[in-house]
C-alpha cells in the first residue's frame, strides 16, 4: 500500500539537500514581528492551502495574503500556512506573506507554520519569517529529535502544534509536556489530532476524540503536582460543513484545524468560525461531563487491544432480556420507539435500571410522539443516545436544521443498492462520525433477518468503519466477523425466542462466540 506519508518526508530530504533549509528562498536576517499567543482560548485555525495528495488542486489560484485576511475578517483565532511545496503547492513566500499581512492588521492572529519539518533549523526559519507557532508530527520524528526541536521552539518563545494520532504519539505529547514544564512553557504546547491518516490520507472523524479520551485517561492517572495544567487538544481535517464545525466545538476540543473547506471558499469562512464557537459554548454550559462519543470512544479504545468489536442487542422489551444481555457483556442496547414495530418499548420503568451497556433509543421519524419520548428520555440521561433510522434525504437534512442535531444521535442508513450509499456521503459531510448499516426489506426498518450484500458491504467498508446489522445470529456472527471485522455489530431479531422477546439461550451461546 502507497506511504505517502513516507513519500513527502523522502521528497523533503533531497529537496533539503540540494537547496538547503530556505529551500532557495530569501529568508529574513531577524524576526520582526511580535509573537502573538497561539490558540489561548478555544478557537478556530484557518488553513491557507492550495492543493493536498488526495483533493489535488483546491485553490490552485489562492492568493496567500488575500485568504488570510479573509480568515481574519471571519474572526479566527489562528492561520494555518501550508509551506510544503511538492504535494500541497505552498511556500516559505505564502508565509512571509501572511505573517506581514497580520503585522500590518495589528497581530489579532497568531500564524503557524504547517509542514512536514524534520530539523530544528526548519524552526528557526520559520521564527525568522514571523510563524508564531510550527507543526511537529510525532509519528515522523523520533524522540530526541522530537525534543530537540520542542526545545528549539520554546527557547525562541514560539509554540509548537505536536500532532497525534496513536498511542506511541501520546506517549511522546506526554514527554513534550515534561520539558514544556521544565522551560516554563506549558502555554507553548497545544495537541492536535489529525484525523487524516497521513499514510493513506483517509479520514476518521472518530480518531480525535479516541486520542483525547487516551489524553484525558494519561492526565488523570498523573499525581496532581505532577499533573500539567490547561493541555489544549484540537481536532483537525476532514470538516466539509458547518454543521461539523459545530459538531467538533461540542464534543469539547479547544480548537478545530480547517483546510480543504475554507480554502475552497474562504468568503464563507465565518460561518465556520461561528460554528465551531457556538459548539464549544453549548459544551461548555452542558452538566454532564461525558457524551456519547465520548463514551464510545473509551469503549473502542478498551476493545481494540482485545481485537473484539461493539456489540449492541437492539429490540430490547423488557427488564429480563435487558438484564441477560447486561450480565453478557453487551457495549450497547437498543430500544425500539416505533408503534408499528413488535419491538417497540411500552415499558419506560425499563429505563430507570442502571447499566454499563450504553442505552441506544431508536426512532424512524424524528416529528412523532413516540420519538419525543425517546429524546425526553434523552435529555434526563436515561438513554445515552438517539438511533434515526432509515431517514430519507429530506428527512436527514430537515434533522440538521433542527435543534435536536445537538443532542446525542447517529444514523442508521438503509443499504440494497449502490445509491443508497449516497445517504452515508451525505452524513459524512455533515460530519457524523459513524453510521450504522443495515439491510433494506421493502419499508420495514430493521428487525428483518435479513443481510446486506456482501458486495455493499465491502463499500461501505471502504467509506467508514464498519457498523453493520442485518440478519446476524448465532450461526453466522463468526463468519461475518472475519470476512468484514466490523467496528460493531449489531443483532436483534435473530437472538429472539419470539418478536420481541429474546431467547437467552441464544444470548449466551452467541456472546461465547467473540
Amino acid at each position: 500500500m502507497r506511504n505517502i506519508l513516507k513519500e513527502i518526508c523522502d521528497r523533503r530530504l533531497q529537496d533539503i539537500e540540494k537547496l538547503g533549509y530556505s529551500y532557495g528562498h530569501e529568508i529574513p536576517t531577524e524576526r520582526t514581528r511580535p509573537v502573538v499567543p497561539f490558540l489561548p482560548k478555544p478557537g478556530t485555525i484557518l488553513e491557507v492551502k492550495r492543493a493536498s495528495p488526495s483533493k489535488g488542486d483546491i485553490a490552485p489560484g489562492l492568493d496567500s495574503a488575500a485568504t488570510a485576511k479573509n480568515y481574519i475578517e471571519a474572526g479566527t483565532s489562528a492561520i494555518s500556512v501550508l509551506t510544503e511545496e511538492n504535494y500541497f503547492k505552498g511556500t516559505l513566500d505564502d508565509l512571509k506573506k501572511v505573517t506581514a499581512l497580520a503585522d500590518s492588521l495589528g497581530n489579532k492572529v497568531a500564524v503557524l507554520r504547517k509542514d512536514f519539518l524534520l530539523e530544528p533549523e526548519e524552526i528557526e526559519i520559520a521564527y525568522r519569517c514571523g510563524a508564531d507557532a510550527v507543526l511537529l508530527i510525532a509519528r515522523i520524528l523520533d524522540m530526541p529529535k522530537l525534543l530537540q526541536m520542542a526545545s528549539k521552539a520554546f527557547e525562541l518563545g514560539i509554540s509548537i502544534l505536536l500532532e497525534l494520532r496513536d498511542e506511541e504519539a501520546v506517549e511522546k505529547a506526554f514527554e513534550v509536556l515534561k520539558l514544556a514544564g521544565k522551560m516554563k512553557s506549558f502555554d507553548k504546547v497545544v495537541l492536535g489530532v489529525n484525523a487524516r491518516d497521513l499514510k493513506t490520507f483517509t479520514i476518521d472523524m472518530l480518531i480525535p476524540l479516541k486520542i483525547k479520551s487516551m489524553i484525558e485517561k494519561k492526565l488523570e492517572a498523573l499525581p496532581e503536582n505532577e499533573r500539567p495544567q490547561n493541555v489544549r487538544v484540537i481536532s483537525e481535517s476532514g470538516i466539509l460543513s458547518v454543521q461539523a464545525s459545530e459538531f467538533i466545538g461540542n464534543l469539547g476540543f479547544d480548537g478545530i484545524l480547517m483546510g480543504e473547506a475554507v480554502a475552497r471558499d474562504p468568503v464563507n469562512a465565518r460561518n465556520y468560525v461561528d460554528a465551531f464557537l457556538k459548539g464549544a459554548e453549548s459544551k461548555r454550559n452542558e452538566n454532564s461531563k461525558y457524551d456519547f462519543w465520548k463514551k464510545v470512544s473509551v469503549l473502542l479504545n478498551e476493545k481494540e487491544k482485545s481485537g473484539k468489536p461493539l456489540v449492541k442487542i437492539c429490540g430490547i422489551t423488557n427488564n429480563a432480556d435487558l438484564e441477560k444481555c447486561e450480565e453478557l457483556g453487551a457495549d450497547l442496547l437498543g430500544f425500539i420507539f416505533w408503534d408499528k414495530s413488535p419491538r417497540n418499548v411500552n415499558d419506560f420503568e425499563i429505563f430507570e435500571t442502571k447499566t454499563k451497556a450504553l442505552k441506544v433509543g431508536v426512532v424512524v421519524d424524528f416529528t412523532t410522539e413516540d420519538s419525543a419520548r425517546a429524546f425526553e428520555l434523552l435529555k434526563e440521561n436515561k438513554i445515552d443516545t438517539v438511533q434515526l433510522h432509515g431517514f430519507k434525504k429530506d428527512k436527514i437534512e430537515e434533522f440538521f436544521k433542527s435543534e435536536l442535531r445537538k443532542l446525542p444521535h447517529y444514523f442508521a442508513v438503509n443499504v440494497s443498492s449502490k445509491e443508497d450509499l449516497e445517504l452515508i456521503e451525505l452524513l459524512q459531510r455533515y460530519g457524523e462520525p459513524r453510521i450504522l448499516v443495515d439491510a433494506k426489506v421493502g419499508d420495514a426498518i430493521g428487525g428483518t433477518g435479513t443481510s446486506i450484500p456482501g458486495e455493499l458491504v465491502n463499500e461501505v467498508s471502504k467509506m467508514t468503519k464498519l457498523w453493520l446489522a442485518g440478519g446476524v445470529n448465532c450461526s453466522n456472527v463468526k463468519d461475518i466477523l472475519a470476512k468484514y471485522q466490523p467496528e460493531l455489530i449489531d443483532a436483534s431479531s435473530g437472538l429472539e425466542e419470539d418478536k420481541g422477546i429474546k431467547s437467552h439461550s441464544k444470548l449466551e451461546e452467541y456472546f461465547k462466540l467473540f
